[in-house]
């Protein structure tokens, strides 16, 4: 592993430390900054404040304050980079004579002029505010009270959930665009970093452990390094996994690459063919163990071969004979997604997209879409979810067919993916511990709002609903 070492006074960061601090980092794989003791560097701004600002910065992999001069650490520790600033090359350096003893290098950066900062790039992953801009005449008209929502949310503790469906590595590239090709019409740019989040079903069974449930998780996996990161994740959530090894496909990963908060390119690494018998009579001997214990299953189907007829079927049935919630959603990326074949569901969550290719129609008005649904799947709530134009909620006739819609409540979107998979979490769950449609719709919307206002699927905790109803 090469070190590089970097040293100053670092008092207020600003862009040209970045970019020298970026131009180290790339000049080997582990940097080290050493700060000068505040004995050294009088000016105000305590060596505690300093080291905190230069920790918090994403390209420093260690830091530390100096207790004896620069000097005396390189001789100790034979970094085999020193990293100083530009201005510093037409000058004495008395570190040259130290690193020349043991085959070490002086580089001069000042960084590149081009130059985007990391840390304000993977901002977007850390921070967000959804401030969700509330539907007053929703809440007016199905008469909803926070402090009641808020005791929805609570007793979400009480639910044994299983979760079945296709996992998803998700992955964020996050570049600097460089500009365009002058050989052909194809956008440059440098990646800077990479973020991965857990996706798919198992996004769906990390919402439910956050928000208070106890989980356990069925999927299939493959035998690579995604497979430890997902088991390691859901783990570290308390979830209760059950991930098969299908030496016959990769773990499903999609990569995004991403410049100026805008996704410029999806590549996906994914094989969509169905499971084995073996994979399916496992995975229903496991789910036949566990499913006295169960209040609410989850169905998160990418169409990427986990939810065979027969796995949707027999579950389906044993959930029917417990009397147990049931909920799904069957996205389709592609055309080959179909939400009809989950039959029974107390909920499901398709797009508009998806309600019409399950559906073959591309005419009808979403209120027949939905009444078609319900007769076809026999599903007795059905969340339509429109994107920008929000949910629209429709009640079966046994119910005094119904319909209403709730706007999108998130005002500040930064990444849409993953809002479905929060609708269909939350309310889902509220209708297990007794919420009306009305309620799970609303609850289900707000985490949805949450969820798009920020980047990459990140588990939605009860205290981030808590705050939206505040």
């Amino acid at each position: 592993m090469k070190k590089v070492f970097v040293y100053g006074d670092f008092n207020i960061l600003h862009p040209g430390h970045l970019r020298l601090l970026k131009f180290a980092k790339e000049s080997g794989d582990y940097l080290i900054v050493g700060l000068n003791s505040d004995e050294v560097s009088n000016k105000g701004i305590t060596q505690d404040i300093r080291l905190e600002s230069i920790q918090a910065t994403s390209y420093v992999d260690e830091a530390f304050i100096l207790k004896h001069s620069a000097l005396e650490y390189i001789k100790q520790s034979k970094p085999d980079i020193v990293v100083k600033g530009k201005e510093h090359e037409s000058r004495e350096n008395a570190e040259l004579e130290i690193l020349s003893s043991y085959g070490g290098k002086l580089l001069f950066s000042s960084g590149e002029i081009a130059f985007s900062s990391m840390d304000l790039l993977q901002k977007e992953f850390l921070i967000f505010s959804s401030k969700p801009q509330h539907s007053h005449e929703y809440i007016s008209r199905h008469k909803l009270d926070f402090a009641h929502l808020k005791e929805i949310v609570q007793s979400f503790s009480k639910l044994n959930i299983l979760v079945i469906g296709d996992t998803i590595v998700d992955e964020y590239i996050t570049c600097e665009a460089l500009g365009m090709s002058q050989e052909d019409p194809t956008i440059v740019v440098s990646p800077l970093a990479t973020n991965k989040f857990i996706g798919g079903a198992a996004i769906v069974a990390s919402h439910a452990k956050t928000l208070g449930a106890k989980v356990k998780f069925i999927s299939v996996v493959g035998d690579d390094e995604n497979n430890s990161y997902v088991k390691s994740g859901l783990e570290d959530l308390g979830i209760q996994t059950s991930l098969i090894c299908d030496t016959s496909r990769p773990t499903t990963l999609k990569q995004r690459f991403r410049a100026n908060g805008k996704t410029l390119l999806r590549v996906n690494h994914l094989k969509q063919h169905s499971i084995s018998k073996d994979i399916e009579n496992e995975i229903l001997k496991d789910v036949k163990e566990s499913i006295d214990e169960v209040d609410l299953i989850l169905f998160s189907d990418f169409s990427y071969g986990l939810l065979t007829n027969k796995i949707i079927k027999n579950i389906t049935k044993l959930g029917q004979e417990k009397a147990i919630f049931m909920a799904a959603d069957s996205q389709s990326s592609s055309q080959i997604g179909d939400i009809t074949k989950f039959k029974n569901m107390t909920l499901v969550t398709p797009t508009e997209r998806e309600i019409r290719l399950s559906l073959n129609d591309f005419e009808s008005g979403l209120v027949v879409l939905s009444e078609k649904l319900s007769k076809k799947a026999s599903s007795k709530y059905i969340f339509t979810t429109l994107g920008a134009e929000g949910v629209m909620i429709y009640n079966t006739p046994q119910e005094n067919l119904l319909t209403d819609n709730i706007r999108a409540l998130g005002t500040n979107i930064k990444d849409v993916s993953g809002a479905g998979d929060s609708l269909l979490t939350c309310s889902s769950m509220a209708l297990a511990v007794g919420a009306s449609i009305w309620q799970s719709a609303y609850l289900g919307s707000l985490a949805a709002a949450v969820q798009v206002s920020r980047v990459g699927n990140i588990p939605i905790k009860k205290d981030e609903i808590f705050s939206e109803l505040d």
